[in-house]
């Protein structure tokens, strides 16, 4: 008796209805009939009469919605599928590693009474600033989500060496347009240094890992980069402040002693 050598995948099953399909992918009928009218969604397998679908189909819908949660438009969603369902999932990849946080932080939700309590009330002005910051997000019912604790924590923690809520605002919108600055200057290292050369060359698909691996190396390094100059920059600055305390009080010494007859 013979034993088959024959190794090939399975036939993939395509057992759902139409019905069944959006129920699966949380996707209304019409929603589905209307990609497939667009060419987005690959033709079902036809028994009877009746169209059947399978795991290719809810894995087209699912990137699909993907693509449609980060901003995509249809349109937009057609010419990249147009282009191979790997292109369009590796933009995905990509994008996933260009907009995942350093360290996730857990918002928070305060009430105003509970802001007020912390930095007591704000002005119209300082509010405004606050808002520009991104720092709350209002909810309605006088609450508001804090899209980095540990941001309010540090003014908070500001304002309790006795510096004023509008001078803290002040130093954050400072600190945050010289990270604008810092940070453009690290996107256009990664455009000109690693997009743009890969582009040239066609986008190569085995390198497209290579490409989501240098956006994940260069945010932590970006990070470590920043913050060893910013050490380095604020001994320096601390040093020639203190060195001109010192020389001040010298000054003043030498000034209330009293002269010899």
């Amino acid at each position: 008796m013979s034993v088959s050598t024959d190794t090939q995948a399975p036939a993939v099953t395509h057992d759902m209805t139409i019905e069944q399909l959006a129920a699966e992918v949380g996707m209304s009928v019409r929603n589905i009939r209307n990609h497939h009218s667009r060419g987005l969604l690959p033709p079902p397998e036809v028994r009877a009469r009746v169209g059947y679908y399978g795991p290719d189909h809810v894995a087209r819908l699912q990137l699909i919605q993907d693509l449609q949660a980060d901003g995509f438009n249809l349109a937009a969603i057609e010419r990249l599928l147009s282009g191979g369902e790997g292109l369009a999932g590796r933009l995905l990849g990509l994008r996933a590693a260009v907009t995942a946080p350093f360290e996730p932080e857990t918002p928070e939700i305060v009430t105003r009474e509970e802001l007020e309590q912390r930095f007591g009330a704000a002005e119209p002005k300082d509010l405004e600033r606050v808002r520009r910051l991104r720092v709350l997000v209002p909810l309605g019912e006088d609450r508001f989500e804090v899209t980095s604790p540990a941001l309010l924590a540090a003014a908070e923690q500001v304002m309790a060496l006795g510096i004023p809520l509008r001078t803290t605002l002040e130093l954050i919108e400072r600190v945050s347009r010289d990270c604008d600055s810092v940070a453009r200057a690290f996107v256009k290292l990664f455009l000109s240094e690693i997009w743009q050369p890969f582009e040239r060359e066609g986008q190569p698909p085995e390198r497209w890992d290579e490409l989501i691996g240098a956006v994940d190396s260069l945010r932590p390094l970006a990070s470590e980069t920043l913050l060893a100059m910013f050490k380095l920059r604020m001994t320096g600055q601390l040093e020639e402040a203190f060195g001109k305390v010192v020389e001040q009080q010298a000054k003043r010494g030498a000034g209330s002693r009293p002269r010899r007859a």
